[in-house]
């Protein structure tokens, strides 16, 4: 599945959202969950309502505190942020795609300011309404799984932003850099049109922007997210694409993936299985794997290999020496083929549980996560309610 980003009005936060539950209106339930389990937002309460501009139809995202005003010129350090994340109880998907949305608007304000990223502290991006925002889209770029995303381009914008700092020229300095390598339009309709919460999903998302030619695919549904700005003519808000792969299509994706790849014989278990979590829990690595191997003199060592996006090459590089001990790393771009997966939520008993569907040429599986049933008593209860999960899936996706 890929999803395409129209930015009729500019991005927001609040708008991708908005955008994203139109279209897929069952994971709802899911982000009120994983905003209640984010300490920063203790007391914040989030809502979805319908909205009619007089030309399109769609809905809003709106987030309260009761008693507290709006954004403000909140200050939170970068670091806290980042240690409440990963403190808190979001799954390690959400966590990571969260803390990778913060990094980049953290390195932007850095350059801006000219500052090390663990000195930047935010202040509009600081406030409780736009760490949900960021915590709500990490939920839903999980919970869909799309394979690609794509952007159009980019309104510019123009004018100034009142900031903590001051008037701003728009796009703001850090919404400029993050927006660098994209394709971006002025349409004549001024203020800003790009938020840098917003700014920052579409850095994290589609990177910059360079994309391979599509397959041939099916429009499969549209969702309309508006903004809280009313600007002449036009509607604020941004329209989500959704496009399925053709009966005729191949049945998988060709993209590319990075592979790194090292031995190590002198770091402890203890120590190389932190090691693998943390590089697990980075938003650009897909997958990271060890096995054992015999070295030099017959000694065992450990083999790891990981598998990243591309554009990420040198982050993940960077993290890997810095988590494990080695002194080396062998890396390549390769070929791949991604068979089209989502990640679907399901009620089974007493509880939610996700659901990866499939679609594979001989047709469609569905396998339940494990750590949704994780706190029960039992290999037979266990068992029992993934298959009740699956059944659930495969009964309503045919």
């Amino acid at each position: 599945m890929e999803l395409h980003l129209d930015l009729v009005g500019g991005l927001a936060g609040d708008m991708f959202i908005a955008a994203m539950l139109d279209l897929f209106p069952e994971h709802e339930a899911g982000l009120h969950d994983r905003l209640a389990r984010t300490g920063l937002l203790a007391g914040v309460a989030a809502r979805l309502a319908p909205h009619n501009d007089g030309v399109l139809a769609g809905r809003r995202f709106l987030v309260e505190r009761p008693g507290g005003a709006g954004g403000g010129h909140d200050h939170v350090a970068w670091r806290r942020i980042r240690e409440e994340l990963e403190g808190s109880g979001l799954d390690p998907a959400v966590r990571g795609h969260a803390l990778a949305i913060f990094r980049h608007l953290a390195q932007a304000e850095a350059r801006v300011h000219g500052v090390p990223v663990e000195a930047v502290s935010f202040h509009e991006v600081g406030a409780w309404d736009s760490i949900a925002d960021i915590v709500g889209a990490a939920h839903l770029i999980a919970a869909v799984g799309a394979t690609r995303w794509t952007v159009g381009a980019v309104p510019l914008g123009s004018g100034r932003v009142r900031t903590a700092h001051g008037p701003l020229p728009v796009p703001a300095p850090a919404t400029a850099l993050l927006l660098q390598g994209f394709a971006v339009v002025d349409d004549g309709v001024g203020g800003e049109r790009v938020t840098p919460t917003g700014a920052a999903i579409l850095r994290h998302l589609c990177g910059d922007a360079a994309r391979p030619a599509p397959q041939p695919r099916i429009l499969g549904g549209t969702g309309i997210g508006f903004g809280t700005r009313i600007l002449p003519g036009l509607s604020n808000c941004v329209r989500v694409l959704r496009f399925d792969p053709t009966e005729d299509a191949p049945g998988f994706e060709a993209d590319q993936v990075l592979v790194v790849e090292c031995e190590i014989d002198d770091q402890s278990g203890e120590e190389l299985a932190l090691a693998l979590d943390r590089l697990r829990s980075h938003p650009a690595v897909l997958d990271a794997v060890q096995a054992p191997v015999f070295g030099k003199k017959g000694r065992m060592m450990a083999h790891l290999r990981l598998l990243a996006r591309p554009e990420a090459c040198e982050d993940v590089l960077r993290l890997c020496f810095a988590e494990t001990t080695t002194i080396g790393l062998r890396h390549s771009v390769q070929a791949r083929a991604v068979l089209p997966r989502r990640m679907v939520e399901v009620a089974a008993g007493d509880r939610t549980m996700r659901v990866k569907a499939v679609d594979r040429p001989g047709g469609r599986t569905a396998k339940a996560e494990a750590d949704d049933v994780a706190d029960l008593d039992g290999h037979k209860a266990r068992k029992a309610r993934r298959r009740a999960a699956e059944e659930a899936v495969e009964r309503d996706e045919g």
